[in-house]
């Protein structure tokens, strides 16, 4: 890949965001409110990626036919310079190969594929699934450990064993334990990245290379100005940034964090919509309550006119 920021041992560029899948008032996919967000994202949040039909992009409720719709969107608006990563993984390897070579021919640069969820795989399940995925395309893989919404997590065996697969070459990581993170990092050549807004910078102290971010489609530039800050050696500066960022970094998750994604861009006057069920969107309480996070994070969004508005237009849907 020759995308802007995309380097040896930094695949995917520096800053990401599972962005989220905009829709219309009736709830169909706004495929042009997509391209238009992923132009946003990249212009002007300075994004050197973006990751489509994570779980952010609503995944579990898009059908396959909108995965691709959306996915070849935004690799027609922003494809010629920024890695576009498509989510394809399911708890289902089968399904999950067909939406891999789907991808491939929609024109992605790389495959994001979360643990198999709810069914629980042992380790060895794992090592299958992954591998299998990889198989399928020639595409680089970004794995997704996530245990609290998969209910298992990958072992740092298991991870190191994936290393060995050429093109599982990176790690999405919510695990939240930053002790075996760094011994994978010291042990195999996979590129990290944040799948927790709020230890993009512990871990990119043990030696991450980027973020997959969620607030970041608000605060692009701010959690890249950090993670550069640290790299560059300016310790300060990066805790400086993100103590003042993580209001944010916190706040988006006080609910499920693409309602709160969707009511900022909202706000903000960029396409987003709803969400679909069992989602809900934000309440008058909850749209309060991310202003001001988002204004201590040192970003104004919005007028309580337009929260109303929002509010009365969420219920509405």
């Amino acid at each position: 890949m020759t995308r802007t920021g995309s380097v040896p041992g930094r695949p995917f560029g520096r800053l990401l965001s599972a962005m989220v899948t905009p829709f219309g008032p009736d709830g169909s996919l706004d495929v042009d409110g997509a391209a238009r967000l992923a132009t946003y994202l990249v212009d002007e949040q300075e994004h050197d990626g973006l990751v489509i039909n994570g779980t952010t992009g609503e995944s579990a409720t898009t059908s396959d036919a909108e995965k691709d719709q959306v996915l070849r969107a935004v690799v027609e608006a922003v494809g010629d310079r920024a890695t576009v990563v498509a989510g394809v993984g399911t708890n289902d390897t089968a399904h999950t190969v067909e939406l891999a070579r789907s991808a491939e021919k929609a024109g992605a640069d790389g495959l994001l594929v979360v643990t198999p969820y709810y069914n629980k795989p042992p380790q060895a399940g794992l090592l299958q699934h992954f591998r299998t995925v990889a198989d399928a395309s020639g595409l680089p893989v970004m794995v997704y450990d996530i245990p609290g919404r998969a209910g298992v997590a990958i072992e740092t065996e298991t991870m190191c064993r994936l290393a060995e697969h050429e093109r599982i070459v990176a790690v999405k990581d919510a695990k939240g334990d930053l002790g075996e993170s760094a011994w994978v990092i010291k042990r195999t050549g996979l590129a990290y990245y944040s799948g927790e807004d709020k230890l993009t910078l512990p871990l990119v102290s043990v030696g991450a290379v980027g973020v997959v971010g969620v607030p970041t489609h608000v605060f692009g530039p701010q959690t890249k100005a950090m993670i550069l800050a640290y790299e560059e050696g300016d310790v300060a500066r990066a805790r400086e940034l993100h103590l003042q960022l993580l209001p944010a970094f916190c706040g988006f998750f006080r609910t499920q964090g693409v309602i709160l994604t969707k009511a900022a861009l909202t706000l903000l006057g960029l396409p987003a919509g709803s969400v679909r069920p069992p989602l809900v969107p934000a309440n008058a309480a909850e749209l309060g309550r991310l202003r001001e996070d988002c204004a201590e994070a040192g970003r104004i969004i919005g007028s309580a006119d337009q929260m109303a508005h929002h509010n009365e237009l969420g219920v509405a849907l």
